[in-house]
């Protein structure tokens, strides 16, 4: 196949270029080869490189900064997706377009099925559910994978920042009200190439880690991969830290998702903490990591 990536710069893009070589032609595509909210740019782009598939990976997942600017939030995330699906359609290319957990208001007590109906709570779940929605009514050949609190090598995301702050000596406070499937961008990219060889039917599908975790629990399973043994991790709950003065976005509290779909298809992805020590043996650097990111509950 001849495989566009939209977002290649970003973790899941990465992941997703290695997880396609050598067996595919691989165009990567960053921010700098396609803007997303240039309405011409993907059109432009997809009718000179004819790909086959494109697996749009571009958004803007700061959750912090889709609630200062929501028109941004959806000029990149709805928009964004819109004009990838109406470039997709003009050359035939299969479309993959990555969403979220966070299209649904973790009202639930049981794992999201693909089909339960979405409610988003903040404004980048609200962006990404409308982008969800606009690709379905261009009803074309496209596939809405949606996933949760994801990781990878050489990016930002909740394993570094734990690992951060410990290292700088920052108290270390977590929440258990707030829970989902930690996954791995290794172990996506590999899923999401096994939906595209094996011509899995249009519609929406979830790809994350087996098992479910809180952030608490999450931070405590880092630590004690990377052999921190001094760094002690507090349970909390969202109160209180708003209490303490957090003012992140509102997320939701039990957004687990199903991964029935892909079940079906035989496709399943390893449990999150076996996934996530096989992430700290792929990267023996993270053991030492002591960056200067703040904790955080995003």
């Amino acid at each position: 196949m001849r495989v566009l990536i939209t977002g290649s710069d970003g973790q899941l893009g990465r992941a997703l270029v290695r997880a396609c070589a050598p067996a595919d032609a691989v165009l990567a595509c960053g921010r700098a080869q396609l803007d997303v909210t240039d309405a011409d740019a993907a059109r432009r782009l997809f009718d000179r490189q004819r790909p086959d598939a494109v697996v749009h990976c571009a958004a803007l997942t700061d959750t912090q900064a889709c609630e200062r600017d929501p028109r941004l939030a959806f000029a990149v995330n709805a928009g964004g997706a819109e004009r990838v699906a109406v470039a997709c359609a003009a050359v035939r290319a299969r479309l993959v377009a990555i969403s979220t957990n966070e299209v649904f208001d973790g009202a639930a007590t049981e794992a999201y099925a693909e089909d339960a109906p979405a409610g988003a709570l903040n404004a980048y779940g609200r962006s990404k559910l409308e982008g969800e929605r606009r690709i379905a009514a261009l009803g074309g050949d496209a596939l809405t994978v949606r996933t949760s609190w994801l990781y990878g090598a050489g990016g930002s995301n909740f394993v570094t920042k734990v690992l951060g702050a410990a290292g700088a000596g920052r108290p270390l406070r977590f929440v258990t009200d707030e829970v989902a499937s930690p996954t791995s961008a290794e172990d996506l990219a590999a899923a999401l190439v096994d939906l595209l060889r094996r011509e899995a039917p249009a519609g929406v599908y979830h790809l994350v880690n087996e098992g479910t975790a809180s952030r608490y629990d999450w931070a405590r399973e880092t630590l004690r991969l990377a052999g921190i043994g001094g760094a002690s991790v507090e349970p909390a709950t969202t109160a209180a830290l708003r209490a303490g003065g957090y003012d992140g976005s509102v997320k939701p509290p039990y957004s687990v998702l199903a991964n029935t779909r892909a079940r079906a298809l035989g496709i399943r992805l390893p449990p999150w903490r076996a996934s996530l020590a096989a992430h700290f043996a792929r990267h023996p650097e993270l053991r030492a990591a002591a960056t200067a990111s703040p904790p955080c509950h995003d």
